[in-house]
């Protein structure tokens, strides 16, 4: 049996939990796609931040890219990468003109945060071995996949109830 470090770390308003092995054990084919436990990158970030200030605005009032990009202290361009990932997931529509920008095309209480960081993060499982189609061949013997499990259930219950509407309240 492995021994493990689990760490849960909070910067600004984004918990990340480190999992690192302390033995190499079942952890070999255990590991997560980004190799250093489960973070959210700035893509997931940002895509938060663009959907967060969609929202604020009045119904109807589309938002320019490089206005919200200024608001969240991110580049034009990277923006401009997160909102095509968004539009073509049809999370936003695109709205032409001088006047035009992006509106949410739901309503912010029916956007979920996890639904917002698998689109652009992919899945949030800490470990690949917990990803629809991955596997693992020392699943069966593996003492740390309940751990990993809980773990997973535990981020998906929380990204999966909280909705844009609510983390608007919470400024």
């Amino acid at each position: 049996m492995g021994i493990y470090s689990i760490k849960l770390d909070k910067i600004n308003t984004l918990w990340y939990i480190y999992i690192e092995p302390l033995q190499k054990e079942c952890f070999v084919n255990c590991v997560n796609q980004r190799g250093n436990g489960m973070r959210i990158s700035t893509k997931g970030r940002y895509s938060l931040l663009f959907m967060i200030d969609m929202a604020k605005q009045p119904a109807g009032e589309p938002v320019k890219v490089k206005d919200s990009a200024a608001r969240s202290g991110v580049s034009v361009k990277y923006m401009e990468q997160i909102v095509s990932v968004l539009n073509k997931a049809g999370f936003v529509r695109s709205v032409r003109g001088s006047q035009g920008g992006y509106l949410l095309v739901r309503k912010p209480e029916e956007y979920t945060v996890g639904e917002i960081l698998r689109l652009s993060e992919g899945s949030l499982a800490p470990v690949a071995c917990l990803d629809s189609g991955e596997s693992c061949d020392r699943r069966d013997k593996c003492v740390t996949i309940r751990l990993y499990e809980e773990i997973n259930n535990a981020v998906n219950g929380v990204v999966d109830r909280i909705t844009l509407a609510d983390m608007m309240s919470w400024e």
